[in-house]
């Protein structure tokens, strides 16, 4: 499959083991490399979430998050448009990786990276498949604090089922590899300065998602 372009609009897509799609999210290409797909989006980038799922983030209320994660686990939902708020967002997916490196910013520069737990992407005509796995890490802009993030939804999904034991061993040897690119600064974080330094180009309209073709909400899984 070709690379592809910068100023694309391509879509992430979290696809459930049924073949389900859990969410949609417009975003930019900014570089296609050997290394990495580098996205990125601004505020009002077009999104489409499960119910729940929408309803928690736009609460704030975790136990809505956890409700969301067990109408995960029983594979059906329904999917209610939103979009990308607060903050841009670049994002750095190598393409065999069991995460991806993002950094969020506001008007006063780069807030923080995050790097979030996930399967590795597979490619689609209009973007990539991957699925967020829950747990994160938190790491200041200077690159020298840092924390896991929703351990609990971590637990919760391991006992639903959604990660299994060999998922669980990926993302374990995953958190130890991006502990070692943060010490070596390895990586994105090879080039921190130029990454604080980015912005979003003011040129570059707000990417949206295709309209959903009647009866979507389901793709062919890659693999066995």
């Amino acid at each position: 499959m070709e690379n592809f372009k910068a100023g694309q609009t391509v879509v992430r897509r979290d696809v459930h083991c049924s073949g389900r799609v859990w969410s949609e999210h417009a975003l930019r290409v900014v570089a296609d490399t050997s290394e990495a797909l580098v996205t990125a989006c601004p505020p009002g980038a077009e999104t489409r979430w499960p119910v729940l799922y929408a309803k928690a983030r736009s609460e704030g209320d975790r136990s809505v998050r956890m409700e969301a994660f067990d109408v995960m686990a029983s594979g059906t939902w329904e999917l209610v448009a939103g979009v990308w708020q607060e903050t841009e967002l670049l994002m750095w997916k190598p393409p065999a990786a069991w995460f991806s490196v993002n950094a969020f910013y506001t008007d006063g520069g780069l807030r923080n990276w995050y790097v979030n737990f996930e399967r590795p992407l597979v490619r689609t005509g209009d973007g990539f498949d991957t699925l967020d796995l829950t747990v994160d890490l938190v790491i200041d802009p200077e690159l020298t604090r840092w924390q896991w993030k929703d351990e609990d939804e971590y637990a919760h999904v391991r006992r639903l089922g959604v990660v299994t034991d060999t998922e669980h061993q990926a993302v374990d040897a995953a958190r130890d590899q991006v502990l070692a690119m943060l010490a070596e600064r390895s990586g994105p974080f090879a080039g921190a300065a130029v990454w604080a330094a980015w912005r979003w180009e003011a040129a570059w309209p707000v990417p949206r998602l295709p309209q959903p073709a009647e009866g979507a909400g389901r793709v062919a899984l890659a693999g066995g």
